[in-house]
């Protein structure tokens, strides 16, 4: 490179490293999936609702000296409570009045599951102070629930389904169909968008069949008061 081509590229300026999250890459395309699953029911569920903000695969900073290049970690999954339903970058504490997450859900894999089970698990508890800390495991479907009880997380106890409730989202999580997914308190899965566009086009489906029907046996029915000279308009 000529000492032209050096001075111009020196006068290149390069864009902020913090405009987006500061993540690597995701484990596998089962780990992608099970982020956008959780944050695709959540929002869908609570789509009335601004007062949170979930995302996946976001960095979180929480340097007490307010330092972007110390002290950050980046959760798989979580929810912030009582904030502002609004895209960001990245989660900052000392910009967001001092909120962590209300829930946190890290993804397991064969590189991460140590740092997920140990390290990571020690700050959500005596630094985040996150009432609710889930791991999963999209291979080996390996799932496990704490909650913050007198500072220290303790296990979530299973109901009959093998689900575990979580006082945060007052929703269950559980695993079906080899996913984490959510359910209500009364049992019921909480959809997809996909999933619910399919039952609503299924309940449309049967009140056209419902309606079929009643226009069917109306028809039968005038027939048969035809059959008594009996006229079906005049009634």
């Amino acid at each position: 490179m000529s000492t032209q081509q050096l001075e111009a590229a020196e006068d290149i300026i390069f864009p902020p490293g913090d405009i987006y999250s500061d993540e690597p890459p995701l484990e596998s395309d089962l780990h992608l999936r099970q982020i956008i699953l959780l944050l695709q029911c959540l929002e869908l569920c609570w789509q009335n609702r601004n007062d949170f903000y979930a995302a996946g695969n976001l960095t979180i900073y929480y340097s007490q000296r307010q330092l972007k290049s110390e002290e950050f970690r980046g959760p798989d999954f979580f929810v912030v409570l009582g904030c502002d339903r609004k895209p960001r970058k990245n989660w900052v504490i000392w910009q967001e009045d001092g909120k962590y997450p209300n829930i946190i859900v890290e993804l397991l894999s064969s590189s991460t599951k140590a740092t997920d089970k140990g390290l990571k698990k020690q700050i959500y508890q005596d630094i985040f102070r996150t009432p609710e800390y889930f791991w999963f495991d999209p291979n080996n479907l390996e799932f496990m629930g704490f909650h913050l009880v007198d500072g220290n997380y303790q296990q979530i106890e299973a109901n009959p389904q093998g689900w575990l409730w979580s006082q945060q989202l007052n929703l269950y999580l559980g695993v079906q169909g080899n996913q984490l997914r959510y359910f209500t308190a009364q049992g019921q899965l909480v959809p997809t968008p996909q999933e619910l566009a399919e039952q609503e086009k299924q309940r449309a489906d049967e009140e056209r069949q419902r309606a079929e029907q009643e226009k069917q046996r109306a028809e039968r029915l005038a027939v048969k008061l035809r059959e008594l000279n009996i006229d079906p308009d005049l009634l």
